[in-house]
């Protein structure tokens, strides 16, 4: 458990609920999806009583974690790579695959004006660091290097990278400016249409492969009724209004 929490945030949404029929569930979350978790998790507790325990990582590391027997009941990965992959290993049950939500990537600093909507911002020379997760672990990063290439930018700017760990980290690089722009979810700068700071560029899905992000109950989680129920709540309508607040496309 020591290495659990050293490789990833946890965080606990809501508190214990009232009832015998309360339970807690264990979600393991790509940290592209942490601020509609963060709704998501609220509004079912709300109305179904369980608590949800997510922990947030890059989907590599939750992988890593997972094969390292780590008690995730679910895990909400940021590709549909992974969840197959899980469910061949038989870490996960099968048929309990879906996807949730497909991300969007976006090019953003939090400087106004600094990135134009076409991205021509990347044949400049006047930045000096550049901002993408690790494309081996995140999938928004491995869309970077996709996007990067697909311009013939990749060579030219690869020695301006700063690489997050996650995307998560990735964001906080260009938030606190040790980044002047990066490569993020669309859902962590903008929220019910509107860019919430900064300048940014929706990178057209043509320069990248869809990013379909996939969720599956994991063998700790399997026959669990409140596990089940969490999983019916994510692919219900609250919980797919709040996804497309964030940017996201069912």
């Amino acid at each position: 458990m020591k290495s659990l929490v050293r490789l990833s945030v946890v965080i606990t949404l809501g508190s214990v609920a009232s009832g015998a029929s309360a339970d807690e569930v264990q979600v393991a979350v790509a940290a592209n999806f942490a601020a509609p978790m963060k709704q998501i998790a609220a509004a079912f507790e709300k109305e179904a009583g369980h608590v949800v325990n997510a922990s947030f990582a890059s989907t590599g590391k939750l992988y890593a974690q997972i094969k390292n027997g780590a008690p995730f009941e679910a895990l909400l990965a940021a590709d549909a790579k992974t969840p197959k992959k899980i469910e061949e290993e038989r870490l996960g049950v099968a048929g309990t695959r879906f996807t949730y939500a497909v991300g969007t990537l976006v090019l953003w600093s939090a400087k106004p004006g600094l990135v134009d909507d076409r991205g021509k911002v990347l044949e400049q020379r006047d930045f000096a660091k550049l901002a993408i997760a690790n494309p081996k672990l995140a999938p928004y990063g491995a869309a970077a290097i996709e996007t990067l290439k697909a311009l013939g930018q990749l060579d030219r700017l690869e020695p301006k990278f700063v690489e997050g760990e996650n995307i998560a980290q990735t964001y906080q690089f260009v938030r606190t400016g040790n980044a002047a722009l990066g490569f993020v979810a669309l859902s962590q700068v903008m929220q019910d249409g509107e860019l919430r700071e900064g300048s940014a560029w929706i990178v057209p899905g043509k320069l990248y492969a869809p990013i379909r992000q996939d969720a599956i109950i994991l063998k700790p989680g399997d026959g669990k009724p409140a596990v089940i129920e969490f999983m019916d709540y994510l692919k219900g309508d609250k919980a797919r209004e709040i996804i497309r607040a964030f940017g996201y496309e069912i």
